[in-house]
């Protein structure tokens, strides 16, 4: 047995436990230990020295969750999810979907297309997907309900617009995505703005053709006068002033993604505290915040490990050989790796599918001559797509669950229309790169 065959059957056997339902933290974590353990056993002539394998590879894997938790990057994270906790809160959710409504009501389903552009506008305070979906369910759909709205596409709505959260910064799912494959944090955050507004307008544009084409689905409502719309901007401005604050500070170098993302975590909680938040929302927001960052550490750390295992085995190396080798075009190898990833996202949750794949999956993508930033957006992308397909779904099951009045049945048919436009998002990306990488370089390769 060789160290490409041990690689082979501890990842079958980790996505088997995965598939069982054992958490991926925990299927990661073991499989990645025993195989460094298995790899680093061999002996040269197919023999095990278990002794040896045991005392190097339990020494190895032990010094990972210290040496990455120590990480400066991965300190990101709690802040930008704290922002969002504190936002919802602190009622900030309501005032994006009471001006939304006053700007966009008028269009063919103008309460639907205000719900994207104020989950969109959320999402810039929040980069939990699930959360967003969750907020809004309370918000928007019952004043699209009230006003006629069917039942799938307001469910639909509201658990398409939250996958935005994925890409328009801050996004935990970058942050991991740049920490996994070592790349700019800055860069990534920076490269997820305007994909994340195209999606968002794609998302409007079908919801605007789709009312028209059946008005019973959505029809406009009475847009108040111009001073009442004007009115409705002052609240939502404490979510616009830390957008600036996060993105000027990058942008202009003069902060790190975690620096931007404690600036922006203090200015919401000021702005929170002169709201008159109260002391038991904002320990409720510390405490979600702290059980979500807890969550996302210990799935890295379990990858980790697993990556170390891979790496030992030898195995993304000899993947990206594979792929390298095969007889057809980059681009459609990179269409065949995204289809891959649409078919997993049926049965896996977003972090843990680009947490599982990423460390094979990415040095054969880089072997093809693809830029690694247009990649990782490419990639959460997809990963927005897994969240709205059945049967895991994870934000049509969030929509269900606050919503229980709506059948899980009208909320993946509400939803089928906005992967059609994920699909033809993502082939718009493909053939315009440029939407990706141009922010980002006109920051010149972005603070880490």
């Amino acid at each position: 047995m060789d160290q490409l065959t041990v690689g082979i059957i501890g990842t079958v056997g980790m996505l088997f436990m995965v598939f069982l339902g054992v958490r991926v933290y925990a299927a990661a974590a073991m499989t990645g230990l025993l195989g460094c353990v298995a790899v680093l056993a061999l002996d040269g002539s197919g023999g095990f020295d278990l002794a040896r394998g045991w005392s190097a590879g339990a020494g190895i894997v032990g010094t990972i969750p210290h040496s990455k938790a120590v990480n400066y990057a991965l300190s990101v994270l709690p802040m930008f999810i704290l922002i969002g906790f504190i936002a919802y809160h602190a009622g900030l959710t309501h005032a994006l979907f009471n001006a939304a409504r006053a700007w966009f009501g008028w269009v063919p389903g103008g309460l639907a297309v205000a719900t994207v552009f104020a989950t969109a506008g959320f999402a810039a305070v929040s980069g939990a997907s699930t959360a967003t979906a969750a907020v809004f369910s309370r918000v928007a759909i019952p004043h699209m309900l009230q006003n006629g709205y069917s039942k799938q596409l307001s469910a639909g709505v509201v658990a398409a617009g939250g996958t935005l959260a994925s890409l328009i910064p801050p996004s935990a799912i970058l942050v991991i995505y740049a920490i996994i494959v070592e790349q700019s944090v800055g860069a990534l955050i920076l490269a997820g703005f305007l994909p994340g507004v195209v999606s968002a307008i794609i998302y409007a544009m079908l919801i605007i053709g789709q009312c028209m084409i059946d008005p019973s689905q959505g029809k406009p409502v009475a847009s108040p006068p111009l001073m009442e719309r004007v009115k409705t901007l002052p609240p939502i401005m404490p979510i616009a002033l830390v957008v600036a604050i996060i993105f000027y500070s990058m942008y202009s170098g003069k902060a790190t993604p975690t620096e931007a993302g404690a600036l922006g975590a203090f200015v919401i909680f000021v702005i929170a505290v002169f709201r008159g938040m109260k002391w038991g929302n904002m320990q409720e927001a510390l405490l979600e915040t702290a059980k979500l960052t807890v969550m996302i550490f210990a799935l890295i750390w379990g990858i980790l490990i697993f990556v170390r295992f891979l790496g030992f085995a030898g195995l993304p190396q000899a993947f990206a050989e594979w792929i390298i080798h095969l007889p057809f075009p980059p681009v459609v190898i990179m269409i065949g790796i995204l289809l891959g990833y649409a078919v997993l996202g049926m049965f896996m949750d977003a972090i843990g599918m680009l947490l599982l794949t990423l460390p094979v999956v990415y040095p054969a993508v880089m072997a093809l001559g693809y830029d690694p930033i247009w990649f990782g957006i490419i990639v959460v992308k997809m990963c927005e797509v897994c969240l709205i397909t059945p049967p895991v779904g994870l934000n049509c099951y969030v929509v269900h669950a606050v919503r229980p009045d709506i059948p899980l049945g009208d909320v993946f048919r509400g939803i089928a229309p906005f992967f059609g436009a994920d699909v033809a998002t993502v082939a718009l990306f493909i053939a315009f790169p440029e939407i990706i990488t141009w922010l980002p370089s006109m920051l010149g390769a972005g603070a880490n």
